[in-house]
Order: C-alpha cells, then sequence, then structure tokens
C-alpha cells in the first residue's frame, strides 16, 4: 500500500514517524522540500495546507517554479532475462518496446 495524501493538487507521502510518535508528511516531485508532521489524519491535511503554503509562498518570491519538470525520458538497468523477456512480450503485442513497457508502467500506477 502507498501512503500518499493529496493536498492542493500535490502528492505527499506519509509515513509514521515512531521515535517522535507521529505521521510525517513530504511532499514529493517538488523543486526543494517541503513536509510537515501531526499525529492524526485532520492534522495532518491541516499541517501539509500551512507547509505547501508556505513553500509556494517562497517559490513565488524566488522566482522558482514549485514543481519539477519531466523530461519524459529515462534510463533503466534490467537483468538481461528480463530485458529479453520484455522484448519478446512487446514483439508479441505487435507493440515497440518502449510502447509496451510505457502501457505497462501506466497499468501498474493507474493512470
Amino acid at each position: 500500500m502507498i501512503n500518499m495524501m493529496i493536498i492542493n493538487g500535490y502528492k505527499a507521502r506519509i509515513n509514521y514517524d515512531s521515535e517522535i510518535e507521529m505521521f510525517r508528511g513530504e511532499f514529493i516531485g517538488l523543486n526543494g522540500g517541503a513536509d510537515f508532521y501531526a499525529e492524526n489524519v485532520k492534522g495532518l491535511q491541516e499541517e501539509g495546507e500551512k507547509s505547501l503554503s508556505c513553500f509556494l509562498s517562497a517559490c513565488k518570491e524566488k522566482g522558482i517554479e514549485p514543481k519539477k519538470n519531466y523530461s519524459g525520458k529515462f534510463v533503466i538497468r534490467a537483468p538481461e532475462d528480463l530485458h529479453e523477456n520484455i522484448a519478446l512480450a512487446a514483439a508479441a503485442s505487435n507493440k515497440s518496446l518502449n510502447q509496451w513497457v510505457v502501457e505497462s508502467l501506466g497499468k501498474s500506477i493507474s493512470m
């Protein structure tokens, strides 16, 4: 299970920090760090909104785009046998390797 919370359109990963006995939220996909802590879901929502607001204000002041930009390209390393099996599955589906991988990844995250 992925512990994710969406606050004002921004995604945050949620974990439990046993040392301080609180939940920690951390926004992902940003051009900087923004985290928040609370004891319950309602508190996470409230603290997340505050943290995000501060982060967005700082970005605006500095002229920084808040969200990371992604090129649409990345390199993956896989064992030779997995690479072969993926290539065979793509060919059997009459798809390019790239097309097959993109579709498979999209299904795995429920796009």
